[in-house]
Parts: structure tokens; sequence; C-alpha cells
């Protein structure tokens, strides 16, 4: 209940460094027989609310401090695989404070993360004998087996109790196969493959999913947020989990991608603006990401590769054979692969995947 005539004067304090703190300075009251009854009790209660507040303010600097200390070590990471997506990875890695010994089959990248601070090796062999702590982000499933079983790859060279981490989005078979050679030779294998196109990866805000051991995942975790949103960085299970996940992520996008093509597709031959139809989904249940982002791309007429036709093609041969091998239906899905498979029919698999949104203008009859 307030207090008639009464009020309390509030200052701040630092506690800790950087963070306001409210500080009881004193009080004015006219209430009659409050200061010697009712109000010494209310400033008792309001006291120890700003100690308690105070002692959790403490305790969460200490851990943010703690976890800045143990997130930022100088663990040595190998990383094969500088392509759209590796480079700006192991770009981060570099920037949160791990030494990164890279190697990939294009120089320029190459050339590029050594001028940043990164160690070149000549073989995936060589990374493997001077890292225990090593990243693949490859095309497919055969790229990551060569990388791993070849005359001069990761095995030859690898440590007993190395964590490999592969980032590649490939078939969860291959991943639990790989997981398991990995494992026989006293190492543990993780499939974390990641979403969030080039920006995200950028950025540092891609989304991880991850599969294989807890306790590996748990260890490399610092790792994984040097690269990705620390929100958005989960471990949905065992080997093959993770590109199961990813499996799922792609039947979603290009579900999507293709309905935001049909709708913009129907507007314009309605002859109604797609950009103001854009604006008005955005605001209600139908926004997504894909509507913001690849929506966008689709209303400026911008296919520049941020995740290539090529590559979601390859990850819509994975969905149907994961289908098929778990007897699972995906109609909508075997509609867009059909279509996806089309833009690499017609030699358009360098393109970013919202060209499928321009495919369906095609077929709408809106080629401008």
């Amino acid at each position: 209940m307030a207090l008639p005539g009464s009020f309390i004067r509030v200052g701040f304090i630092e506690d800790p460094p950087g963070r306001q703190v409210p500080h009881l300075q004193d009080v004015e009251t006219q209430a009659p027989g409050v200061m010697g009854h009712r109000l010494p009790r209310i400033l008792d209660d309001r006291r120890r609310e700003l100690r308690e507040q105070r002692r959790i303010d403490v305790n969460l600097h200490q851990k943010r401090e703690h976890v800045a200390h143990y997130t930022a070590p100088m663990t040595q990471i190998g990383f094969i695989g500088l392509g759209l997506m590796g480079k700006p990875m192991a770009r981060n890695l570099l920037k949160a404070g791990f030494q990164v010994v890279v190697h990939s089959r294009s120089e320029g990248p190459v050339r590029e993360l050594v001028e940043a601070g990164a160690r070149q090796a000549a073989s995936a062999r060589e990374i493997a004998a001077h890292t225990t702590r090593l990243i693949t982000m490859l095309p497919d499933s055969d790229d990551v087996a060569a990388v791993m079983e070849g005359a001069d790859g990761v095995l030859a060279g690898l440590q007993p109790g190395t964590i490999l981490i592969d980032m590649s989005s490939i078939a969860p078979a291959s991943a639990r196969r790989l997981a398991e050679v990995a494992k026989s030779r006293g190492a543990t294998m993780l499939d974390a493959p990641v979403s969030g196109g080039e920006i995200g990866a950028v950025q540092g805000t891609l989304s991880i999913m991850a599969g294989g051991d807890r306790s590996a995942f748990d260890a490399v975790l610092p790792i994984l947020r040097a690269m990705g949103n620390p929100e958005r960085i989960v471990h949905i299970g065992p080997s093959g989990a993770g590109q199961v996940c990813k499996l799922c992520n792609q039947m979603v996008l290009g579900g999507t991608i293709a309905a935001v093509g049909e709708a913009f597709a129907l507007a314009r031959n309605a002859g109604v603006d797609p950009a103001r139809v854009r604006e008005a989904l955005l605001g209600g249940f139908a926004q997504s990401r894909v509507l913001e982002v690849h929506g966008e791309r689709m209303l400026q007429g911008n296919y520049v590769p941020g995740f290539r036709t090529g590559l979601f093609a390859k990850d819509l041969r994975n969905v149907v054979a994961a289908a098929a091998a778990s007897t699972t239906p995906i109609p909508v899905t075997a509609v867009v692969t059909q279509l996806v498979t089309t833009l690499v029919a017609q030699h358009r698999e360098q393109r970013d995947y919202s060209e499928l949104g321009k495919l369906i203008f095609e077929m709408a009859g809106l080629n401008d």
C-alpha cells in the first residue's frame, strides 16, 4: 500500500562495474507514526531485496568473466575445406583467439586465411598429426570420405582422443559409418551441419545441429560458439542425428521457397504488387526468414549464390534416400526435388537456390 504524502529517494551505484544498481538514500514522509512503526520494516525489506540483487549481479558478472576466459583459449584447430562457408567460419575461429591450421584444394582461400593469422598444412594427414580438434566443411559425402580415408587423409595422421567435427551436409548413413571408423581409431566424430548461409557464416550466427557423443559435443562447444549463434547450437542425438535434422531443415526451406515463389507469381498475375504482399505477410503467421530473405531476393532478381542450387539438389537427393529408407512419404518435397532437378538440368546449379522462385515465375509466364 502506498504511504500518503511520502516518497523514497533512490540513487545509483556501480556494482558490479558497468551495471547501475538502485541504492536507497533517504525517506521523507508526512504520515504520522510511520517512522516508528511501518516504515522501518518497509526499509528493511527493500534493503534485503537490493542486497540480494547485488549478490545475483556480482555472481553473473563473475560467471561472464569465467565464460569469456574459457571460450577463447589458444587451442589449435584444424580446418579442412575453405569454400563459400568454410572460409568465413575459419576466419571467425581466428577472431575468437583460436590457432587455426588450414588445408583446402583451392590456394586462394588458404592464402587469405594465412594472411589473417592461420597456418597452412600440406595435407589432411598433416593437420591430423598436429591437432586434436579438426573441422571439415566439404560439399558431399564422397568428399568427406576421401578426406578422411584417403592415403594422405585424416585417418592416416589421426591422434587418439581427437574430436572430429564434420560440418558438411552429407547423408546420415555416411555420417554414422565415418563415426564408427573414427571410434575404431580412438577418436570421436560429430556430425554438425549448419544452416544460415554465407551471411550466417560471415557474421558467426550459424545454426548448428549436432549428432554424436554428448561429452564430445560439450568439449567443443566453445569452438562451435565462435562460428554460430549460442542459442541455436543444439545437440540433436546420436551419430547421424545432426544430418537428419539438416535434411529436415532443407525440406522446410524448399517447400517454403516454392510457396513464396507461387504466392508472388499469383500476386503479379493478379495485378498486385508482390512487394506489398510480402510486407503484409511479414506481419502475420506467414512470416518467416525465407519470406524475409529469399522473398527479397526474388523481388530484386538477385540470385548471386549464398547457397548454390547444385548443393541444394544434393541435399534433396539425400532427403529422398533417407525417406525411402525409413518409408516416410514426402509428397511436397518430391515435387520440390523435381523443380530443383529442372534447374540443374538447365545448367543453373551455380545460382542461389532461391532461383527456385524464378523457375516458378517462368512457369507462370513471368519472364521479366
